[in-house]
């Protein structure tokens, strides 16, 4: 079992898209990281493909917030269900009564194939971003006799900052996950912050691709204030002083 340490005082209220208030629980949330962590070791047991280097690291860091989200969505007892829609949010439903009425609507209509209820579900409900931080840049690296961190190695030790990122600035409830490699180059979910309280001034203006710029798309990026935000309602970290001492620093804080 990896140790933790967990908010009692968190904040765990949140609105519906109706205004009703729900609430998380925090035990939901322990177990949803461990049962992340545990697929994550029968990965790496079973398959014997180096799976995370085939995804890259943007998709990895997308593959453990999806995990995440479903194992909350399984740890919570028919609370959430999974946004059929890829490009839909907010990533999991909320099923109260007024959610499963709303999804019993659409099906008997036969609209459940459709992208525009579920973009978003008038209902809402709880949106998940992971992100691995940011570390200097391979440049900056060889400056201090230093190798960027890859695939697999630990970068707490060399992380300067981290955000979360968004293809729009509706998000209001949000779980952040921060995720690092472990010593045997595993992904751990290393934090799991709640922003129950996020406005569009908490997103930073969208940037849009440049005209012949690839395949990026559009996307916002959460400035300090909106991670200052997050981090006062921290909900889990690894009991580890780096991880700890880190996110304390970057936020001017000592709340965890």
């Amino acid at each position: 079992m990896i140790k933790t340490k967990i908010n009692t005082d968190a904040s765990l209220e949140y609105k519906s898209g109706y205004n009703k208030i729900e609430s998380l629980n925090i035990t939901h949330i322990k177990e949803a990281v461990h049962d992340c962590h545990t697929i994550i070791d029968l990965i790496l047991k079973d398959i014997p493909v180096d799976i995370f280097s085939v995804l890259g690291m943007r998709n990895l860091s997308a593959f453990v917030g999806e995990l995440f989200a479903k194992s909350l969505e399984r740890k919570a007892n028919g609370i959430f269900k999974s946004n059929p829609h890829q490009d839909g949010y907010p990533d999991l439903l909320l099923m109260n009564t007024r959610g499963k009425q709303d999804w019993d609507a659409l099906k008997q209509e036969g609209k459940l194939r459709e992208k525009a209820p579920f973009s978003p579900f008038a209902n809402g409900g709880i949106e998940i971003k992971a992100t691995c931080g940011s570390v200097p840049t391979p440049k900056e690296c060889a400056k201090k006799g230093l190798i960027k961190p890859g695939m697999g190695d630990i970068r707490i030790n060399l992380m300067k900052g981290y955000d979360w990122k968004a293809h729009h600035r509706e998000t209001t409830n949000l779980i952040g996950l921060i995720w690092d490699f472990d010593e045997n180059r595993a992904p751990r979910i290393a934090g799991v912050f709640f922003g129950n309280k996020l406005s569009e001034e908490d997103w930073g203006k969208i940037v849009k691709p440049k005209e012949g710029g690839g395949r990026t798309t559009s996307v916002s990026i959460m400035p300090r204030a909106g991670v200052r935000k997050m981090y006062e309602n921290w909900l889990l970290v690894l009991d580890d002083e780096k991880y700890i001492d880190f996110i304390n620093k970057y936020n001017k804080g000592d709340l965890i």
